[in-house]
Formats: structure tokens, sequence, C-alpha cells
């Protein structure tokens, strides 16, 4: 329990200050402060936030801002010496060794100086390491509070940095790669067409529009965008362009499809016809990429838009499905948790009898290129204190790559909380048919529109439908 005194803040007043009076306050460095201090001041030199070009410069590693410890010398000045209704006039510091990621920064403040004329003092400033080296010394000029204030200590909110490196990196990895031909089914609306654009100038797509020829056309011109080197399909409507463009992709004119402005069971529809769409073999199912602030690794998720209650066969083909995207974006082994309301096997949920079945059918080489494990809870997939407290000793439990859910509700529900609760960004693609399908909603952002296509591009060239 916090002593008391930690609970409240209570200043010194100008009279109350005598010379040599002294207070401090410590911190150990960690990458999020580093991220927060930047994502706040917008500072983003190099020598901070990126590991490759630090290892490069006079210290050969990342250290924080300087000016990050005379933040915390500004802490001591209002919460302690002198503390609430302290008024900062001026400083003069010199930043004498850096300060790396693991140091433990003490800054010490002491009265120097005091001028009753105006309430001004001087403190003298030091901030040392963990070894007693001074990092940072110089004064402080302040004017300090003449009235007598106690308050209680606020609680601050709980800040999360969303580095989103997954998103980036995906990006990063396609762009490298030659350009896919590209079916824009029905892009009817300035988003889309954007959308499209811009991921042909990032060399990801060579985009062919596929719909009303007028509406695109308004469209681009409401939107002052330039389409006049790109090649359009007329297409009298949704139905009439989705089927345009799975014709394109059967006959391989196109390498991806993605939707435009039209209902997905419009375009999936075409996709699925027996006779003229692009089934395989494979069972055909969506996977999400998710981009979690806080969770260490990507996150795979799936289905949460095809499939509405897979039998366990479909289940399986949606399981590996997944595994292979894993393969494609760099997971070697991927840890598939096969998520359920419990973690033990019942019969009352048919869910934990699946997952039970689909671990033995991975040890029988039915499902191959992963770890399986099931039934698990959300909260032991993804969190190895909740997989512990539980006694559940696991390779997946707590360290998951893929979730795989039990129908299209759960899955859903489950995507949505994580992009609108937990500040994901999600990446989605299509698997099973002839060619990877991009499904993006115009509530999308930009960069989850590219992100999307990434992945797509990423899967056509990998070869797999």
């Amino acid at each position: 329990m916090a002593d008391i005194a930690d609970l409240y803040i209570e200043n010194r007043t100008f009279d109350e200050l005598a010379i040599g009076d002294t207070a401090s306050l410590s911190h150990t460095v960690c990458q999020r402060d580093i991220d927060l201090f930047a994502t706040v001041t917008g500072d983003v030199n190099p020598a901070h936030v990126d590991p490759a070009f630090a290892q490069t410069d006079m210290f050969h590693h990342i250290i924080i801002h300087g000016m990050w410890g005379a933040g915390l010398i500004s802490a001591v000045l209002g919460t302690k010496l002198p503390g609430p209704g302290t008024i900062y006039l001026g400083q003069d510091l010199r930043f004498r060794h850096p300060v790396s990621i693991g140091d433990t920064i003490t800054a010490t403040l002491t009265v120097r100086a005091k001028n009753p004329a105006k309430g001004d003092v001087t403190l003298d400033c030091v901030c040392t390491n963990q070894d007693g080296k001074a990092v940072i010394t110089g004064t402080a000029e302040i004017r300090a509070p003449t009235e007598k204030i106690r308050r209680k200590r606020i609680i601050l909110p709980d800040v999360r940095i969303g580095r989103h490196d997954a998103l980036h990196g995906i990006l990063a990895h396609a762009a490298g790669s030659t350009a896919v031909a590209a079916a824009i089914v029905y892009p009817i609306h300035a988003g889309t067409l954007l959308a499209a654009i811009e991921a042909a100038q990032t060399g990801l797509i060579t985009p062919v529009l596929i719909g009303p020829i007028t509406l695109i056309q308004e469209a681009a011109k409401a939107a002052a965008l330039d389409i006049s080197a790109l090649r359009i399909i007329d297409a009298n409507g949704a139905a009439s362009a989705a089927a345009q463009a799975v014709s394109l992709a059967r006959t391989g004119e196109v390498g991806l499809l993605l939707k435009g402005d039209l209902h997905t069971d419009i375009l999936m529809h075409e996709v699925l016809s027996t006779a003229t769409g692009l089934r395989t073999a494979r069972q055909i199912s969506h996977v999400y990429l998710m981009d979690v602030p806080e969770y260490p690794r990507p996150l795979l998720l799936t289905d949460a838009a095809i499939n509405i209650a897979p039998s366990l066969a479909e289940k399986a083909g949606i399981a590996q499905n997944a595994i292979e995207l894993a393969h494609i974006i760099g997971i070697a082994q991927p840890r598939v948790a096969i998520l359920a309301a419990v973690e033990t096997v019942t019969a009352r949920l048919p869910s934990t009898l699946d997952a039970a079945a689909l671990c033995k059918m991975a040890d029988r080489g039915q499902i191959a290129g992963a770890l399986l494990d099931g039934p698990l809870g959300f909260d032991n997939a993804v969190s190895e204190v909740a997989a512990a407290e539980k006694g559940i000793v696991s390779p997946v439990a707590g360290k998951a790559d893929i979730l795989l859910v039990p129908d299209l509700e759960a899955g859903n529900m489950l995507a949505k909380q994580l992009i609108f609760l937990s500040g994901a960004e999600a990446a989605g693609v299509v698997l099973g048919a002839k060619v990877p399908i991009i499904l993006t909603s115009r509530a999308d952002s930009t960069r989850t529109r590219l992100a999307s296509c990434a992945l797509g591009v990423l899967v056509a060239h990998a070869g797999k439908p």
C-alpha cells in the first residue's frame, strides 16, 4: 500500500525554502519512454528511434533524447522542490553523457540562491546514472510559490503506444516485389480510387478498374484524381463488374481481386460459382493480419468473414490457409491457438471437441507446418500470465501467432474488438481461390487498404491461391 504522503503533493513556499534544501526523483529508462517522448514531441532523430542507424553513430546504440532528462528535472520542480505553484523561468543545462535503455537516472535539485525582491530561486541541477556518473548538470531559475498548496496527486491516464511494425514490414516487403495486375471491382467512390492509385504509385499493383465508366470518371473528377493512364472496363452494375473481374482472374489476366464499392456477397457469389468461379480444391477462407499495440508479434485471425459455421473439415482447411500465410510473411513455425470458451474438452461445447480433433489431425500430419493447441480461451492464447495462472503448459499458450475462432460471429466480434478497443490495425486477404482476394470496407483507412493490398501481393508472388 502506498504511503499516505505519496497520495498528495505539497509545496514549499519561498519563505520555507533554505539554501541547501534538496530533492530528487529517479526513473529507469525503457523503450516506452523513448516512444512516448518521440510521439509527443515529433523528435524522430534516428539516433533515438532507428536501431540500424544508431549502430553507425558514435554511441553504437539507441539513446534517449537529452531533453527527456530536462523533463525529469521539471518533474522535481513541479512536484517536490518547490512543488505546486512553481513558475519555471529558465534553465542552463549541459549534457555530459548519453543515457541508454536500462539506465536509472536520478535528478537532484539543490537550492543555491534566493532573491526576495521577486521571490526568485536558483537551483543547482544534476542528473546521475546508476554508477553515479553525472549525465546532465546545470541550473534552473524559478519563481517560488508564496502560498501553501497541498493537493491530491493526480492519477495519470494509461497511455499505449501503437507501433504497427507488422504492417510497415508487410508494406516494405511487398513494395520491393514486381507489381501484380489487380482487378478493382466496382470502384465508384473516391476512396477506392485513391487507394488503387496509391497502391499503383507504391509499385504494388497495376490496377484494372471494372465498373460503370461514367460513375468511375465522375468519382475521379470530384476528387481531382487522374485515372487517364489506367485501364477501365465498362460494366453495367456491381454483379456484372464482379463477373468480369472473376473472368479476368480465371484466364490469368489479373492475379489479384480488390473489392470496391459493392457488397461482399455479390463479389463472393461470382468467386464461389461452381461453373465460372475461382474455386480450387482448397477451403476458401479469410485471414486478418492484426497489428495489435503491445502484443509482441503479428497476430493472424481466422475466419471472420467467409465461413459462418465451419465444420471440422472446413476448420482444418481454414487453419492450413492461415499457416501458409504465416509462412509467407516469415513465421516459420506458427503457433495456432484454437479458441473456445473454456480450456477443457467437453461434449457440451462442440467447439472444444473440434479443437481437440484438430490437434490430433496436426499430430497425424493432416494439418502441417505449425504447432496447434486447443481448446484455449482468448486470454490463455495471448497472455502467458493468464496461461500460467490456469496451469496450462503449452508451446502455444500465451504466444499465439494464429487465432482460429469457432465461427464467423466470434471472429467478427473479436476482430472488431481488437480494432476499436485495442487500437489494432488490420490487413485482410481471402485465400483458397485461384487468386487472392482483398475485401476492404469504405470505413478502412488508406493504410489499411494498402496493407491488405500488400498482403495480397505477397500471396500472389508466393504462388498460393
